[in-house]
């Protein structure tokens, strides 16, 4: 078909445990029975871009890779850092290879601020959230700015050490800027410098729940799928190493952050276990946040009835689109 001078930039996105990887794979196939187009993944994670971390990642197996090209993933080792604008530089360059090939590039993944940095350029921070400066506004009210400042200096006192004890619009802004990224104020501006062209998706696809409860039963299964399939042995292996520790950026990836601790401090499996299950819900939670205001997204519902065929129907109505327009 006519397509090769215009072969699509498809993104696919969603909370952790939505079902993502599995669905860009059927995806692939589709395309390539339907179309003949073979599509190439890059992956959009910054945990998947490790190397020996495999099962707390969930990283595609090696004959999902084999069946359909990957990108960005096992490409650094653990004690080395990765940043959102990086990626944008790397998904770029990737995305014009694979055209060349004439293939289509297929964005899959969860890492928000790295989809941000790609469709958007990094020059803009996060719009204000009037529910998490609400709650933060609370926790001043009880305990004072000053204490609200102390919190800060602990998780960005970059930005901390350049604000006043009672700066609450600008203490306020940076614990809202770090609880709806995960990010501190500091790093965001360290990207901004680093910002390139923006690169926008032609059909972005967010499996998104209903129902968030079958999402949080989603991320239990999965996490104790992971400590069947060995993820303590991988996590002593990555400690035995030598040359990491809990504060590099692997590390504090969920899951491996609380194994990381739990190992350190000896605590009983069912005490992790909760607190990393945990820590993947907060994850989601962020995720489902910045994907609501990402307005060019497509929401499916991945608790639906099937989220596959949706996702089927939206690309063969672009590439049909597409197709008709190139005769």
């Amino acid at each position: 078909m006519p397509l090769s001078t215009t072969l699509p930039l498809i993104a696919l996105s969603g909370p952790t445990a939505s079902g993502k990887s599995a669905a860009a794979l059927q995806l692939a196939q589709h395309m390539q029975r339907r179309w003949g187009l073979s599509a190439e993944i890059i992956s959009v994670d910054s945990a998947l871009v490790y190397r020996g971390m495999d099962i707390g990642t969930a990283k595609p197996t090696p004959a999902e890779q084999a069946a359909v090209p990957h990108h960005l993933i096992d490409i650094l080792e653990p004690a080395h850092s990765y940043s959102a604008a990086q990626f944008a530089h790397d998904a770029r360059a990737l995305i014009a290879a694979i055209r060349q090939r004439g293939h289509i590039p297929l964005l899959v993944g969860g890492t928000m601020l790295y989809f941000k940095a790609l469709f958007e350029g990094l020059s803009q921070l996060p719009a204000t959230d009037p529910a998490l400066r609400a709650q933060v506004l609370a926790q001043a009210t009880a305990h004072g700015w000053p204490a609200m400042h102390a919190q800060l200096a602990r998780i960005d006192p970059e930005t901390a050490a350049r604000l006043e004890p009672n700066d609450s619009q600008r203490i306020g802004r940076a614990l809202e800027v770090w609880h709806m990224t995960g990010q501190p104020l500091s790093f965001w501006h360290a990207q901004e410098a680093q910002a390139e062209p923006a690169t926008p998706p032609d059909l972005f696809l967010s499996l998104e729940p209903s129902d968030r409860q079958w999402l949080h039963a989603r991320i239990a299964q999965r996490f104790d799928a992971m400590l069947e399939q060995g993820f303590i042995t991988e996590m002593q292996a990555l400690r035995q190493r030598g040359d990491l520790h809990a504060e590099l950026p692997a590390m504090r990836s969920v899951g491996y952050r609380q194994a990381w601790q739990a190992l350190e401090h000896d605590e009983p499996l069912p005490q992790w276990r909760e607190k990393a299950i945990a820590a993947t819900r907060q994850l989601a939670k962020r995720q489902l946040t910045w994907l609501r205001s990402m307005s060019q997204r497509h929401t499916i519902a991945c608790d639906g009835p099937d989220p596959q065929a949706e996702i089927t129907q939206q690309v063969d109505a672009l590439l049909a689109q597409l197709a008709a327009r190139a005769h």
